[in-house]
């Protein structure tokens, strides 16, 4: 039966781009147009390495190479089922966040896209389809030169402690995709940092150096691994047996992807009360992220939580394609 399992193929045809191209200008693939019906950006086809990955489990079962990056939309599609998948199954995994550049530069015309202010229309289309925040102007008000220096911080981030790491990110987007924060730059990167409770001068220390080399480290196994955009998902057991889910996918493609390689995994129930206990573990959920978590509605999240705000137990941040609810 697992054998049988692990024939199933969790592919998508599209995805979010890493850009370690050099012939990129000759692409009309563009990776910052993302396609929300198969969840992923269109990736353009650079070199890959024939060389057989080994993914070494450790801690836990079954191993998760994520290959994302911070301002990939698509990623931040996908935060609601991640988030679900560790609550019910956290036990069983352990996920080892790598980044892909998806913005090495503007150096290039293609896709329909040749400057900032193109992206602006295509994420708020994004938010629609994917029901979290998302405002686009920001590529209107304070575009982004690059993605690089927020995977490096990422990386840097890392190198003090995985689980900071995790909140850092999530700070970056909350930043980029809610107040519109132009997060290649150091000033929102160290707000960033504080938020996550990081240790800012080792972080910038760490930025100038070492980090680097673990980013171009990604970028490397990226291209050994066929990584064709993001978000990518590789699970992998201490057997080497692999399953890779491709693109923003309902939660059961990553939990039928998880049970297929660790059928004795047992889910852990999440309790569905109307409390505001779910945020001592995540302190900032979107409508979408709570629906799925808990799966309902996304108008019965909305509810419950607009709730809690009028009852002064959550703090909101509201833009023009959504809510992030907060605790106090």
């Amino acid at each position: 039966m697992k054998i049988l399992l692990l024939l199933l193929t969790l592919i998508c045809s599209a995805s979010c781009q890493s850009q370690t191209n050099s012939k990129m200008n000759e692409n009309k693939t563009n990776p910052l147009l993302c396609d929300p019906v198969s969840g992923t950006c269109e990736m353009p086809m650079g070199e890959t390495s024939n060389e057989t990955t080994v993914i070494s489990t450790e801690n836990k079962p079954v191993k998760i190479i994520y290959y994302t990056d911070p301002i990939c939309s698509s990623c931040w599609g996908i935060e609601p089922q991640l988030r679900k998948l560790k609550l019910e199954y956290g036990d069983y995994f352990e996920i080892d966040y790598r980044m892909g550049g998806l913005l090495p530069d503007w150096s290039y015309n293609s896709g329909g896209i040749s400057k900032p202010s193109d992206v602006a229309h295509h994420w708020d289309e994004a938010s629609l389809h994917y029901e979290m925040p998302i405002d686009g102007d920001v590529w209107l008000e304070d575009p982004l030169d690059s993605s690089y220096p927020s995977c490096i911080a990422m990386k840097a981030a890392q190198i003090q402690s995985k689980d900071k790491a995790v909140k850092f990110m999530r700070v970056l987007r909350e930043k980029l995709y809610l107040e519109k924060r132009n997060i290649a730059k150091w000033q929102n990167i160290t707000e960033a940092a504080k938020t996550a409770q990081l240790d800012f001068d080792k972080l910038k220390k760490d930025y100038d150096g070492e980090a680097k080399k673990l980013f171009q480290d990604d970028l490397n196994l990226a291209r050994t691994l066929g990584v064709r955009g993001f978000p990518t998902l590789f699970f992998a057991d201490e057997n080497q047996n692999k399953l890779t889910v491709y693109g923003s996918k309902p939660y059961s493609a990553y939990e039928n992807a998880l049970l297929a390689l660790y059928p004795e995994a047992k889910k852990k129930k999440v309790p569905n009360d109307t409390t505001f206990s779910l945020f001592e573990i995540y302190p900032t959920l979107t409508p979408k992220e709570y629906a799925v978590i808990f799966n309902i509605s996304y108008t019965e999240a909305e509810i419950i939580l607009e709730k809690l705000f009028e009852k002064g137990k959550l703090s909101k941040k509201t833009i023009k394609n959504g809510s992030l609810y907060i605790k106090k």
